[in-house]
């Protein structure tokens, strides 16, 4: 598959200066390489290094709580970040990073091609907006781009270090849901006032039951 090709060319990547900043590997992305949901969150952290799969982390099991109370799983959607490789301390991505692994996750988008794209925390849905923008201003509402809709929510690990921050995620989390719902409801289409149906007579009109039935 392509998804796996782009993956394999990434393996021992040395295209930026984070290759020899301490990461043990590349972390690509996993989960569903059909999914119509993408998530997005920044770069990998210790456990996502260790393992070599995003969100494996404390963060990650909040992660699949929240996943779940949304009615969804890790098997159902494709999971990446904005950068592949770990930073030194976990410390913010740079610019220059960001613009070197940027083009792969347009990539994966490409090849997956989501119909909604959730972008976790700041770096991520900045990345994919291409503009600064806080995240608390346009978190859990959908952002509709040329090619999919971004769905911008808090990062799990916002709201692990920053208590409070858990029911406002939990929330947003209840507003996706909303939102999936709503792509998923079918399309009444109305009917052309020529072709509708003679509205019956009086002496037809039948009586309604206090069910409305």
């Amino acid at each position: 598959m392509p998804l796996q090709e782009l993956s394999a060319s990434l393996h021992n990547c040395q295209r930026c200066k984070l290759a020899k900043l301490g990461r043990t590997q590349v972390v690509f992305g996993t989960g569903n390489p059909t999914a119509s949901i993408m998530f997005v969150g920044e770069a990998p952290g210790s456990n996502e290094d260790q393992k070599g799969e995003p969100f494996v982390g404390a963060a990650g099991k909040l992660l699949d709580k929240l996943l779940e109370s949304a009615g969804l799983s890790r098997a159902q959607v494709y999971i990446a970040n904005v950068i592949k490789c770990r930073p030194p301390n976990n410390r913010d991505p740079e610019p220059d990073e960001v613009e070197t692994c940027k083009p792969f996750l347009l990539q994966q988008i490409e090849m997956i091609q989501p119909k909604l794209v959730c972008t976790l925390g700041n770096w991520a849905t900045q990345t994919i907006l291409g503009k600064k923008v806080p995240i608390t201003k346009v978190k859990a509402s959908a952002i509709k781009l040329e090619r999919f809709v971004v769905f911008p929510l808090l990062h799990p690990a916002a709201a692990l270090h920053q208590g409070n921050l858990l029911e406002t995620l939990h929330e947003d989390f209840k507003k996706l849901r909303a939102y999936l719902d709503r792509m998923d409801a079918p399309v009444t289409q109305a009917i052309p006032a020529a072709a509708a149906a003679p509205t019956p007579s009086p002496a037809t009109q039948p009586q309604l039951d206090l069910f409305g039935s």
